[in-house]
């Protein structure tokens, strides 16, 4: 009897729970969506670098398509100047500037974008501006590696740019190196961001032409970490006077010059090495003075020790492509820097407030008909204190 009573109240419970029950469907946010997978991916990956063995990977999937290059390019330079003087009489000097050149080797394997032209070779010259995109043309893993030693108007620069960067469906994680002479900027940087894809413009953005609202659109945010010298550093502020004047020869005579004062034939700046670089004051003053504070200015640089910078990150990239039109546009910009109070944060040299840091490029080519097109290329960064841009932009005619 017991039991036959246990199994009719479960029966009732049963009943009970399933009249009471109400199945509903709640919509899915595909925002949220795509967070849960991007959360999830992140925390099964196996970041312990030491189960990695080399036999594991997949050499020849990572190095297919890849071209290793290296070229020697050089030119003229400007031509000889020469140069006047009458302090013992006439005469003439002439200003030789040895030839440009560089030297350029490297390894690049990046998916070719559809506007780009095929290349029967490379010559490290090319100016490929999509380089700097945040997102390439195809998913997967690519990087370039390449090194530079350029003479360019009678100036050496040693350049390097190497990046790696993943890019899948719902994250881009990226990690760059660029050492620029001409443009005075060295850096590295890593950034782990997460994407969002736009699929349908519908009729959100009226501005754009049908054409191009067939392009691929990607937002990003995340995560930068920047590892440089400390920008906005003044190595010269500390030989400033109360009156903003620079008290330059004390400066001087610290870093080994020398001043004499007892030659008969008058007075005589003198080098670390002893030799005679001026013999009067105006010499002095617009020669020497200006390469012992470059000199100094270098030397405290170089003594310092890199510093780390964490930084919000957000960025976009657009892609459309066509035979007749094209259009591909990226920028990233950071908002918000963590200050971690050292001495030597930029934080200190912008009066303790926030600043935008940021960078961006835009690719773009119509062509009106069989014989008339215009084009526009370029690209702009702006990191701490430093600027460095390229840019093209033209009109073709072809006659036939």
């Amino acid at each position: 009897m017991k039991k036959i009573l246990l199994i009719l109240l479960t029966l009732v419970t049963l009943k009970a729970i399933g009249q009471d029950t109400i199945i509903t469907e709640k919509p899915v946010d595909p925002l949220l969506l795509q967070l849960n997978n991007f959360h999830d991916k992140i925390s099964n990956m196996n970041l312990d670098i030491s189960t990695l063995k080399l036999n594991d990977i997949n050499w020849k999937k990572i190095t297919k398509f890849s071209t290793i290059y290296g070229a020697v390019n050089g030119g003229n330079s400007l031509s000889d100047v020469d140069v006047y003087s009458v302090t013992n009489g006439l005469e003439t000097q002439t200003v030789q500037t040895p030839y440009d050149y560089s030297v350029i080797l490297g390894v690049r394997k990046i998916a070719r974008m559809g506007y780009e032209p095929k290349e029967n070779f490379k010559n490290g010259m090319e100016n490929s501006f999509s380089d700097a995109s945040t997102i390439g043309k195809v998913k997967g893993f690519e990087y370039l590696f390449e090194v530079s030693f350029v003479r360019q108007e009678g100036e050496n620069y040693n350049n390097q740019h190497h990046f790696l960067r993943y890019i899948d469906d719902n994250y881009i994680l990226k990690g760059e190196y660029l050492e620029d002479g001409f443009a005075d900027i060295k850096y590295f940087e890593t950034s782990q961001r997460y994407r969002h894809n736009v699929e349908d413009f519908g009729d959100k953005l009226t501005f754009l032409p049908d054409a191009l609202k067939k392009g691929r659109l990607s937002l990003n945010i995340g995560a930068a970490q920047r590892l440089s010298e400390p920008y906005g550093f003044d190595p010269l502020e500390e030989w400033q006077l109360s009156n903003g004047n620079l008290h330059y020869t004390f400066l001087a005579l610290e870093e080994g010059y020398s001043v004499d004062f007892t030659n008969p034939e008058g007075i005589q700046y003198l080098d670390p090495s002893g030799n005679v670089v001026a013999t009067n004051t105006e010499i002095w003053e617009a020669v020497v003075i200006p390469t012992v504070l470059s000199d100094y200015a270098d030397k405290k640089r170089n003594e310092l020790e890199n510093t780390i910078q964490h930084s919000l990150i957000i960025g976009f990239d657009y892609y459309y492509y066509s035979k007749k039109l094209w259009l591909h546009s990226w920028g990233n910009v950071m908002p918000w820097h963590y200050d971690a109070g050292d001495e030597f944060s930029y934080h200190k040299y912008n009066n303790g407030e926030q600043w935008y840091d940021y960078s961006g490029g835009l690719i773009f080519g119509w062509k009106f008909d069989k014989h008339l097109g215009v084009f526009v290329e370029g690209k702009y960064n702006k990191y701490w204190n430093r600027e460095w841009h390229d840019f093209s932009l033209g009109v073709n005619y072809i006659i036939f």
